[in-house]
């Protein structure tokens, strides 16, 4: 029993001991050029997209902690660069300008302790007003889709510096340090069209049924978590089917909206595919026409729901 005890007081004063040390082991980190160097921990995207509809209060903002050998100390400065790219359909990738721009510059004096780590902390914001006049553009510029590049430079008092190019894939990838260097932020285009609407049809035709006069219905989108902007819509036809005899049944057509641009996809249980033409929007109601690959069509006005006017859309 005695040496049951003796051996259980061995172990734990080893862990004891080596908890304890855990702390001053040296950031022994797997650089292309250096074993034991410096990077930037991401603790927090505060903010890591641009609203397209929003550009004046939209901002790319990240917590960052210096580690080092010295806890953070030898950070003499950060550089933040920024370029802007846009895909370009059938040519490729365009940058503006052709290399990363200057826009801010963190000091040794922006980082300070904290009550989470021994090593130090620093937080800041850029405006997206900001990344677009530094890269050369306007707002007026600025498309949905387009992605600002933000690139950091970690210079240190031993006249080092780590970056995107030095980095190793241990460092910028995996989740412990989780420093890559340079962040994408994309300008996103928020939708919001959930929600179930009443909806009067006309005009409609088709070789197998015919509907005079109006249809009045509801009709409900539903949006589709692995595809942002996309919603499944209750019936593709808007109760077109219904009137002259047959049922919407397993169809699977849904509204997509990219950036205020509405197009309609998917098919109905015969297999027949859909589209659909914006003819005019406002605040109160949305208009347009259906047509599958049928031939078959009508004429959709949209109310928005209530107390939630509809953005533009076109």
């Amino acid at each position: 029993m005695k040496m049951l005890k003796y051996t259980f007081g061995l172990l734990l004063g080893a862990l004891v001991f080596l908890s304890s040390c855990r702390d001053f082991v040296e950031p022994n980190i797997p650089y292309s050029e250096f074993d034991t160097a410096a990077y930037l921990r991401t603790i927090a995207r505060t903010s890591t997209t641009f609203n397209y509809f929003s550009l004046g209060s939209s901002k790319f903002a990240l917590t960052l902690e210096a580690v080092d050998i010295e806890d953070g100390a030898t950070v003499e400065t950060v550089e933040i660069k920024v370029q802007h790219r846009r895909l370009i359909p059938g040519v490729g990738l365009e940058y503006t300008p052709s290399e990363p721009v200057l826009i801010k510059t963190l000091s040794a004096s922006d980082f300070a302790p904290n009550t989470e780590s021994r090593f130090l902390r620093t937080s800041f914001e850029i405006s997206a007003s900001e990344a677009i006049s530094a890269v050369g553009l306007t707002p007026g510029d600025i498309e949905g889709g387009d992605v600002f590049e933000f690139s950091l430079i970690l210079n240190d008092n031993k006249g080092r510096s780590f970056n995107r190019e030095n980095v190793s894939g241990n460092v910028s990838g995996a989740p412990f340090y989780d420093s890559p260097f340079q962040y994408f932020v994309n300008v996103i285009c928020p939708s919001d069209l959930g929600g179930t609407y009443e909806f009067t049809a006309t005009n409609m035709d088709s070789i197998y049924g015919s509907c005079p006069g109006t249809i009045s219905g509801t009709t409900t989108f539903t949006p589709i978590a692995s595809s942002p902007g996309a919603y499944s819509i209750t019936d593709g036809t808007f109760g077109f089917w219904n009137c002259y005899g047959d049922s919407w049944g397993s169809g699977n057509v849904r509204i997509n909206d990219a950036c205020g641009n509405l197009t309609m996809t998917g098919s109905d249980k015969y297999g027949a595919s859909y589209s659909m033409t914006v003819l005019s929007s406002t605040p109160e109601e949305l208009v347009f026409t259906w047509l599958n690959s049928d031939g078959e069509t009508g004429e959709v006005t949209l109310k928005a729901q209530a107390g939630k006017p509809l953005p533009p859309l076109m």
